[in-house]
């Protein structure tokens, strides 16, 4: 029998469907890492899991029972799984002790003096033992995760669900609350975890999902997700790849307009003025290449120009798409100046005719 099963599942928000439909099958022990753009419905289809948010459509099932039914005890199967959040949500009033010990003390009626046993082996895990009657509000913020995740293992869970468990740390105490999450790992907790942090999904995940327009756009290892993933948006999503676009409809167009919309998104990524300047100089050209070779004795046009910048390897990409008569611009016996450019700047540079299409693709 599955740890967990999804049939059907959406979730809207008003007109805003976020969950379109998801389907999954978590077995026992595994660890999946859940990743997507902001906004695509990591958070709510985690939440979804438990109940705190409340699905329209579909069935969860959690080690057999249906938490989604109309008579299910919603309270009981919430137990046999652990939530993690992203800002701790730790009772202030409460010391250290006082938090891990409620819930199995109030719930699961365990005499005090064994819970604070069982939260000092935890806290001792975690590197917290010094901690065990300090008040949250001293606490950094790593700690104070590290004491959530006790919490939910004082319940002894089938299952935790983390919700970007490092959003809210400063980048000095990632690494602490990462720790405690690769412990678990190799204790086998079943897990599943969303986080934007991608070297970390890939070390410790089994599988990984990729959300997108509403569901599970792609699945797989952490190999097959990061090192070959299949889907365009998976694709983009994993080298971070940032997009300008610009359509030209007349050959009297805005060159100006233009060049400053890649200046501004050269600016906003990084790049320094050298590679924006070598992307408006190739883009100029080829634009104006195109227009003299593949629309003669007309003014209107249908050119698109895509400039690409993939943050992981640092790689620059022009895709030029252009109607009218097939033209190569670097096959021609006398190339002229703007192609003589391109050709210098280029480390890769294709043309295909398509259904009446010229596509070009360069790499700077």
């Amino acid at each position: 029998m599955s740890l967990i099963e999804v049939k059907g599942l959406k979730k809207s928000f008003g007109k805003l469907e976020v969950i379109k439909g998801i389907d999954l099958t978590v077995e026992k022990g595994e660890r999946i890492a859940i990743i997507g753009g902001s906004g695509c419905g990591k958070s709510v289809f985690l939440r979804s899991l438990c109940l705190l948010e409340k699905p329209d459509a579909g069935e969860i099932f959690i080690d057999g029972r249906e938490i989604t039914a109309r008579d299910a005890d919603v309270d009981d199967i919430r137990r046999s799984m652990g939530m993690v959040f992203q800002k701790f949500h730790l009772f202030s009033e409460m010391d250290v002790m006082d938090n891990l010990c409620l819930a199995p003390v109030r719930l699961k009626k365990m005499p005090r003096a064994e819970a604070e046993a069982k939260a000092m082996e935890l806290l001792a895990q975690v590197g917290l033992s010094s901690r065990a009657h300090a008040w949250p509000t001293v606490l950094s913020g790593g700690q104070q995760q590290r004491i959530a995740i006790c919490r939910c293992l004082m319940m002894e869970p089938k299952v935790l669900l983390f919700d970007e468990p490092t959003s809210a740390l400063d980048p000095t105490m990632v690494g602490e609350v990462l720790a405690v999450i690769r412990m678990l790992a190799k204790q086998d907790m079943s897990m599943l975890i969303v986080t934007h942090e991608m070297n970390f999904a890939r070390e410790v995940a089994g599988r990984v999902l990729f959300l997108a327009d509403g569901g599970i756009y792609e699945q797989g290892t952490p190999a097959e997700i990061f090192d070959s993933p299949k889907g365009e948006k998976t694709i983009a999503f994993v080298n971070k790849i940032k997009y300008f676009s610009y359509d030209i409809m007349e050959k009297a167009f805005d060159l100006m307009n233009m060049q400053g919309g890649i200046q501004v998104f050269g600016e906003k990524y990084g790049l320094n003025q050298r590679q924006i300047h070598r992307l408006q100089i190739c883009c100029e050209e080829l634009i104006f290449e195109m227009m003299e070779n593949c629309y003669p004795g007309t003014d209107k046009v249908d050119i698109h120009i895509e400039v690409t910048y993939a943050e992981l390897d640092k790689t620059e990409k022009i895709f030029f798409s252009c109607g009218g008569k097939k033209h190569d611009p670097f096959d021609a016996a006398d190339p002229g100046l703007g192609v003589t450019i391109l050709n210098k700047v280029a480390k890769h540079i294709s043309h295909r005719y398509e259904k009446g299409i010229n596509l070009v693709e360069i790499t700077l």
